[in-house]
């Protein structure tokens, strides 16, 4: 006969499960000294800047710290190139023109400036950009002022885990911290970030418990759970 899986009784919150099992966030992957501009800089030292530092685009602030726009390299090279953005995304031809013959990062800059909190999840964040169709955002603090700068590719390296670790924190997070689990009561098998689960839980009503908390794992693909509730002995 089945040894029954035994368990302490379950976080009576999810916001407690949330604290438990800890997701990182903007403030966990974000740059902290960035690169940024002051409505009056010259285009020159914008792009002599954005070259040195290998980055395509920064921050424009005001005097206080608060960002109000960003220029990035591709707005250079149109103004290089005097015309405006070929496919339309500066607003009217008034506008356009006006950034073609811009000689300061404020004339060029992209306005209004969205923005990120170093408390949001790295999914919000993701989504975020795509909504946005930009591939960075400033970070604010309460305050409004800069705090640092989130790229695409920084939310692509908070995904990007070894089965070693997303197997880890399952296992020890998930089921043992979280819902109490003995050791071995359920097996983890972890390839290419996509979770296996099979075992036995105390509770019918456990497993989608189980198969939500595994889901909001970093770097966690997909769940794949064969899990039945223990018979009482």
């Amino acid at each position: 006969m089945d040894e029954p899986a035994r368990a302490r009784p379950p976080r009576s919150t999810a916001e407690e499960a949330d604290a438990m099992l800890y997701r990182r966030t903007v403030g966990d992957v974000m740059t902290e000294e960035v690169v940024t501009f002051r409505p009056t800089t010259p285009l020159q030292e914008v792009a002599a800047l954005l070259d040195a530092n290998d980055i395509v685009a920064a921050p424009v602030v005001d005097e206080d710290g608060a960002p109000v726009g960003v220029v990035s390299a591709s707005d250079v090279l149109r103004h290089e190139t005097g015309m405006p953005d070929p496919q339309g995304q500066d607003g009217n031809d008034e506008r356009s023109w006006g950034k073609a013959r811009a000689r300061t990062a404020g004339a060029l800059m992209s306005s209004p400036v969205f923005t990120a909190r170093a408390d949001w999840t790295i999914p919000r964040a993701a989504r975020e950009l795509r909504r946005r169709h930009v591939k960075q955002l400033p970070v604010v603090g309460d305050d409004g002022l800069l705090t640092g700068i989130v790229t695409r590719s920084d939310l692509l390296d908070a995904f990007i885990r070894s089965d070693v670790e997303i197997r880890g924190e399952v296992e020890q997070d998930v089921l043992g911290h979280i819902l109490g689990l003995d050791e071995g009561a359920v097996a983890v098998e972890v390839r290419d970030g996509a979770v296996t689960l099979r075992g036995h839980v105390p509770e019918p009503r456990l497993v989608p418990v189980v198969v939500g908390l595994c889901q909001g794992v970093d770097g966690v693909v997909a769940v794949d759970a064969h899990l039945a509730a223990a018979r009482a002995g």
